[in-house]
C-alpha cells in the first residue's frame, strides 16, 4: 500500500541520514558549587516488564524521547538551510511523483520549512529523524482539517436521513454504496436503496443485487427515467415506513457532462439530501481531485470515500482531496467484500506512509 510513496520517503531518510552534521559549538560550562548528596531509601525492586520486540523497543524508545524532551528546541545542532532545502527539494519530487496536487505539496513544505529552519535538534537523534517528525505533523495537519464521525452523525438525524452519492462511473460508488449499507445495518439502522442512476440499466441491476444480499429495500425505476422521480420515491418510501437512511445512486457519466451536472442539482432540489458523499479512485490520483472538485462546485460535497486503496496505490489522493476541497475523508474501502470498509483515521494513513 502506498509503495511509491513510501520508497521515496525512505529514501528521503536516508539521504538526510547521510548529511554531515556541524561540528558541535564550544560551550563554555558553568561552574557549580558542590552540594552535599543526601542518602535516598532503597526502593524494592520494580516488577520486571514484559518483554517486547525490537520493532516495539524503538518505538516506545522513540515516544518517551519525544515525551521527555523535544527534538527540535533552541539547544543542540543547528539545522542549516542549505541541508534542510535540499532535504525539501527531494520531498517536493516525492509527494508529486504520489500524485498529491501542488498546492498540498507546497503547504507541507512550507509546514516542515517553518517548522525547522534555523531551530536546533537533539545531538541524540539525526536530521533524518527530525525530518520525519516534522514531516508527519504536517501531513496530520492537511489531514486532520476536519473530522468527520459518520456513525455519530446518523445517530444524529431525525429519520430519514437522506445520504446521496457521488462520482464517475468505474469508482466503485454502487459497491461503496452498499458497504456503507451494511456498515448501517451492522448498526442497527434500516436502509433503503434508491436506484437513481437509471441512465445505465446494469446499473439498476447491480444495486438490485446488493439489495438482495443485504436483504434491504430498493426504489427502482425503469431505464431512463427521471433520477430524481426515484429519489423522491426513495425518501417518501422511507419517511412513510420509518426506515433510518436512505441512500441515493446517481449516474456517473464524466464530471465534465453538464447534462449530468444538472440531474445532480435536480436531485438534490427534489430529495435534499442531508449528506453528499464523493466516491473517488484512489489510484485515479490528480484526476480524482479534478473530479472531487468539479461535483463539489455542482453541488457540494460534504465528505468523501475512497476506493481501490488496497492496491498499489501512491497515496496522494487522500492529501490532495481533504486540502482541495475542504472536506473530511470519511472512509476507505480495502477490498470487495462488505466488511471491507474502514472508518479513515488520520494516524492509520500515517502509519501506513511511514511504517
Amino acid at each position: 500500500m502506498f509503495a511509491a510513496l513510501k520508497n521515496r520517503l525512505k529514501g528521503l531518510r536516508r539521504k538526510a541520514a547521510e548529511i554531515p552534521e556541524p561540528e558541535p559549538e564550544e560551550v563554555q560550562e558553568e561552574v557549580l558549587p558542590a552540594v552535599e548528596e543526601t542518602p535516598v531509601e532503597e526502593e524494592e525492586a520494580p516488577e520486571p516488564e514484559p518483554k517486547l520486540s525490537w520493532k516495539e523497543r524503538r518505538r516506545l524508545a522513540k515516544a518517551q524521547a519525544q515525551e521527555e524532551k523535544p527534538l527540535v528546541s533552541d539547544r543542540g545542532r543547528r539545522i542549516k538551510e542549505d541541508a534542510l532545502d535540499d532535504l525539501l527539494w527531494d520531498l517536493e519530487l516525492a509527494l508529486m511523483e504520489a500524485d498529491v496536487a501542488l498546492p498540498v505539496v507546497e503547504e507541507i513544505k512550507e509546514g516542515v520549512r517553518e517548522g525547522l529552519l534555523g531551530r536546533r535538534h537533539d545531538r541524540s537523534v539525526g536530521l533524518d529523524e527530525v525530518v520525519e517528525i516534522s514531516l508527519k505533523e504536517s501531513i496530520r495537519n492537511v489531514l486532520s482539517l476536519n473530522s468527520f464521525d459518520f456513525d455519530a452523525w446518523v445517530d444524529e438525524q431525525e429519520k430519514p436521513a437522506v445520504i446521496m452519492f457521488v462520482g464517475i462511473n468505474g469508482t466503485g460508488k454502487t459497491t461503496a454504496i452498499a458497504k456503507v449499507a451494511q456498515r448501517l445495518q451492522d448498526n442497527g439502522k434500516s436502509v433503503v436503496l434508491a436506484a437513481g442512476d437509471t441512465f445505465r440499466a446494469g446499473a439498476i441491476d447491480q444495486l438490485t443485487v446488493h439489495a438482495e444480499r443485504l436483504g434491504c429495500r430498493i426504489i427502482k425505476h425503469s431505464h431512463g427515467s427521471d433520477p430524481a422521480a426515484v429519489a423522491f420515491d426513495a425518501v417518501d418510501h422511507a419517511r412513510a415506513k420509518r426506515r433510518d437512511v436512505v441512500l441515493i445512486d446517481t449516474a456517473g457519466r464524466m464530471q465534465t457532462n453538464m447534462n449530468l451536472m444538472d440531474e445532480m442539482k435536480k436531485i438534490v432540489r427534489v430529495a435534499k439530501p442531508d449528506l453528499i458523499m464523493f466516491v473517488g479512485d484512489s489510484l485515479a490520483g490528480n484526476d480524482a481531485v479534478e473530479q472531487a472538485r468539479q461535483f463539489d462546485a455542482a453541488v457540494g460535497i460534504d465528505a468523501a470515500f475512497l476506493t481501490k486503496i488496497d492496491a498499489d496505490s501512491k497515496g496522494g489522493a487522500a492529501l490532495s482531496i481533504a486540502h482541495t476541497i475542504g472536506k473530511p475523508i470519511a472512509f476507505v474501502s480495502n477490498g470487495q467484500e462488505y466488511h471491507q470498509i474502514i472508518k479513515f483515521d488520520v494516524d492509520w494513513m500515517i502509519e501506513r506512509l511511514f511504517d
